[in-house]
Order: C-alpha cells, then structure tokens, then sequence
C-alpha cells in the first residue's frame, strides 16, 4: 500500500509541477520586467526584516541578488498566466518546491514557513489542479498569509477544512502539497 500511495503522490507532483512549469513559461514569455522590478515585487511577499536579507530568484531559477539569511525570495510562482504572487520561503519551502518540480514526494523535518503578504490567486481549497471555478468546489482567494508545511498531518487533527471558518485550515488536504493557511485579514465568500 505504501507503494501505491508513494506512486500516486510522485504522479501527482509531476502533473503539478508540470502545470506551474507551464503557466510560470507563458508568465516569463510575455513579461519584459526588469530585475529590480522582480526583486522589489518579491522583497514584497515577506516582513522585511526577512525580504531585506533574502536571496531574491525569479521564477526560472535564475538567482536575481544573493541573501545571507536562509530565505529566498519569489517574484511570484504565476498560477494564473501573467498573475504573479510573490512569496518568500525558508528552507523547507524552498526544499518542498524544488521536489514538486522534480516530481518527488517531500516530507520536512521541521515546519516550513512561506509568506505571501500580497495574496494569492483564486485556487480550490481541496484540488491544486482545479482550473474551474464553477466546479462546485470550495474555492478562495486568500489575501496576505502565510503557510505552513508540517512533518505529520497528524498534527493537524482538529484543525479548520473550511477556509471560511475564521483562523488557519488545511489547504489541499488529501495531496502530497497539504499545508496550512494562516489567513492574516479577513475575507468574504
């Protein structure tokens, strides 16, 4: 069972991967902003006593300014083509998106932070692959908030599915790229 379940997950993050790769391609193609530009947007995503000293990336890899803080910065990972949200990451993040892009499952071994103090795009609280807001899913559009990747979903029992509940849920439950949302403002349906 194991098995089965390591091989849906790794199925999963390819095709996740593959439709970030995707959109972030069709973003970067048609955007002619300059590095300082993408620097300022991603020192944006987090508190700047952590953007001020991160290493800023863009979205291809490329590193953008080098940090001295273990952090690094995002312009933005664009889910929508040409709608960039920028985040700053710790090493977690960083190690969690690295193995999406490859493909690979990821646990962490300790809990992971990333800030999106700008937002979020309008995404399915249950299905990171859902494309239709009109599906009938539970969808939001989270304003500025942080996640947090954790090393069990044990953890989280008892904790909000509803990201209209009020406080922090679970976002994306029943995949290889369950986290938690902390919601820093409040939000309506």
């Amino acid at each position: 069972m194991a098995n089965s379940s390591e091989a849906l997950a790794a199925i999963f993050l390819t095709a996740l991967a593959a439709y970030f790769s995707l959109h972030t391609m069709t973003a970067i193609a048609g955007s002619e902003e300059s590095a300082d530009e993408k620097i300022a947007r991603a020192m944006s995503a987090g508190p700047t006593d952590i953007s001020a000293d991160a290493t800023i990336m863009d979205v291809d890899g490329t590193v953008l300014r080098t940090g001295s803080n273990g952090w690094t910065c995002l312009p933005g990972v664009a889910l929508i083509p040409g709608d960039s949200h920028p985040m700053c990451n710790d090493a977690a993040w960083m190690a969690f998106m690295q193995a999406a892009a490859d493909g690979q499952p990821y646990v962490p071994s300790v809990i992971g932070v990333s800030y999106m103090l700008m937002g979020d795009a309008l995404v399915n609280n249950d299905d990171p692959g859902a494309t239709d807001p009109n599906d009938g899913g539970t969808w939001v559009q989270e304003g500025p908030h942080l996640m947090l990747l954790v090393p069990s979903m044990d953890l989280l029992e008892g904790m909000s599915r509803d990201p209209y509940s009020g406080g922090p849920y679970v976002m994306w439950e029943k995949t290889p790229v369950a986290h938690v949302m902390v919601p820093l403002n409040d939000k309506s349906r």
